[in-house]
């Protein structure tokens, strides 16, 4: 069997593939973004993670054929990947595994390993393509700097919107309703202590109130349409950077695809599709076919040098979801 882990900012999923295409077992553990907490993290969250599927798949890590782990922050730390390359040869009890970030997963799972882009949008967000087994990343530079078109980014915007509306400086629409009712604030004022005392600006937390911002625009909120419509801008310039780097040819067609729970919103989702549309780089948003984590186990045949024959594929198309499948950011509920 094969084993994939698929991390991120907000939780981790993990599941068993054998080679007929059949889905053995999966499990959830929490995030494994460490540069917070330290690398210490990564080992605790795997270890129990890799031993609930395995127990769940009823084998041991020590039988699992060959592993991928898509860590999150894997690779934006040189000094962290030797230690980050080292945690899961404790935790499996072997050397038949790879390490790398968790971009790939969505890569993977949404094109089921075929050439072309994957966009991701949840916590953070970048986009990450292979073409003839070369592999280019664009995006993902974190949230003080970076990260434009994810939850976190929408989030922050739509809590700047808030601030300009309570004080006058915009017009009052449903976000300042929604956010003050959903984070229960006595005063307007009260939510500087909310995200900033109480929440210490955490990543996640902040990132959570996506789904307040697209309710929002869902009732008509002209600043939180505006934030979702430049989060679908921002997320094309990504995939357009990585078909220029990537080199595919003119006139060709790229296939693109996305994870990540801003793209359950369909403003970022349709606003994407038609800036592709509107561009003549062959650029084809389709809809991803499975979820990262079954791409993870799936990139782990293929590095194992036995990938997945299409009856294999198709058996893991009709059975499974290409569904986010960790616990991103819903943008649709609040």
């Amino acid at each position: 069997m094969y084993l994939g882990v698929d991390g991120g900012g907000s939780g981790t999923a993990l599941c068993l593939v054998d080679a007929s295409g059949r889905l053995r077992a999966s499990a959830t553990a929490p995030s494994a973004y460490y540069f917070a907490a330290g690398i210490g993290l990564v080992t605790e969250v795997l270890t129990a993670g890799v031993a609930e599927v395995c127990a769940r798949a009823g084998t041991a890590p020590g039988e699992v054929a060959h592993a991928f782990f898509g860590l999150p922050g894997y690779g934006e730390a040189s000094g962290d990947v030797p230690a980050l390359d080292a945690v899961p040869r404790a935790v499996l009890g072997h050397d038949r595994y790879a390490v790398g970030n968790d971009m790939v997963c969505g890569w993977a799972g949404s094109l089921a390993g075929a050439d072309g882009i994957n966009v991701i949008s949840g916590t953070g967000s970048m986009a990450y393509g292979e073409r003839d087994g070369r592999g280019v990343r664009v995006g993902g530079w974190g949230e003080l700097f970076g990260d434009e078109g994810s939850a976190h980014w929408i989030a922050v915007r739509g809590l700047a919107a808030f601030a300009r509306m309570s004080d006058g400086r915009s017009p009052v629409g449903p976000l300042h309703r929604l956010l003050a009712e959903h984070l229960d604030l006595p005063a307007d004022l009260d939510l500087v202590d909310v995200v900033l005392s109480r929440w210490k600006g955490d990543r996640s937390r902040v990132a959570a109130l996506a789904p307040v911002v697209s309710a929002a625009a869902d009732l008509g909120d002209a600043a939180c349409r505006q934030v979702l419509d430049d989060a679908a801008e921002e997320l094309a310039v990504l995939v357009r950077t990585t078909r220029r780097l990537l080199g595919f040819p003119r006139g060709s067609t790229v296939p693109v695809s996305y994870s990540g729970g801003v793209f359950t919103a369909a403003a970022v989702r349709d606003g994407l599709r038609a800036r592709l549309e509107a561009s003549d780089d062959g650029c084809e948003l389709r809809r991803p076919l499975l979820a990262p984590v079954v791409g993870a186990a799936l990139h782990a045949a293929a590095l194992a040098g036995t990938p997945l024959d299409e009856a294999a594929l198709h058996h893991l198309r009709s059975t499974t979801s290409g569904a986010t499948s960790r616990g991103e950011t819903d943008v649709r509920s609040l």
